[in-house]
């Protein structure tokens, strides 16, 4: 039942339940459901992320890689009222679930979309994530690269990623590949990274970023 979460549409039944988020200077509620991403609560990953990313700009192209039910995306669209936030997510019931939370709370820059529909010319200044790990080593790390790749040139990522689940060998690689990978934080054994577009690859980085 918990791998439903990256399943394009889960086959658990539905079993709502509303969580409450208080955060930097928003406050809202919004909907979870079984099959998607941490059904009943805020789980300790985002919540370390929200609470530690460096505040978003005013404005720009704002990403939620895997929204599951959007309290990233929410948090991003209250935060920040005048920018678009691109809530994505290849499981159906979580889209669903992220558009109804973002238009409850009132977070009108909320985009919601399949991953595969994200218009090609589309480019991120911003990217926050709890991305899903248990997809596995592989298709975790085609997914970021993916994704990374769409930053702006001074577009920055911030994403969660507990420790136990590869968090510390996840940083080096994203080096190794060219990404400037920092560690804001490290908290209940969950890592926030940070990688900048605008800085230069690392000493020792077998690749060369291209855009």
């Amino acid at each position: 039942m918990a791998a439903q979460y990256f399943a394009e549409r889960p086959s658990s039944q539905s079993r709502p339940t509303d969580v409450d988020v208080n955060v930097r200077s928003v406050s809202f509620t919004y909907r979870t459901d079984s099959g998607v991403f941490s059904h009943g609560h805020l789980d300790r990953g985002t919540s370390l992320l929200l609470h530690t990313a460096p505040d978003p700009p005013p404005t720009g192209t704002f990403c939620d890689l895997g929204c599951g039910a959007g309290p990233i995306a929410v948090t991003l669209g209250l935060l920040a009222p005048s920018a678009t936030v691109w809530a994505l997510d290849v499981n159906e019931r979580a889209r669903e679930l992220t558009a109804r939370n973002a238009a409850t709370a009132g977070a009108t820059g909320v985009r919601v979309s399949a991953p595969d529909e994200v218009p090609d010319d589309v480019r991120f200044d911003l990217m926050w994530s709890n991305p899903p790990v248990r997809i596995g080593k592989a298709e975790m790390r085609n997914l970021l690269t993916t994704w990374l790749d769409r930053l702006t040139p001074t577009g920055r990522a911030v994403m969660v990623v507990n420790r136990h689940l590869g968090a510390d060998s996840l940083q080096r690689w994203l080096i190794e590949q060219g990404y400037p990978c920092d560690r804001i934080t490290s908290r209940s054994g969950f890592r926030v990274l940070a990688i900048d577009a605008g800085q230069e690859p690392r000493a020792g980085s077998t690749a060369t970023r291209s855009r």
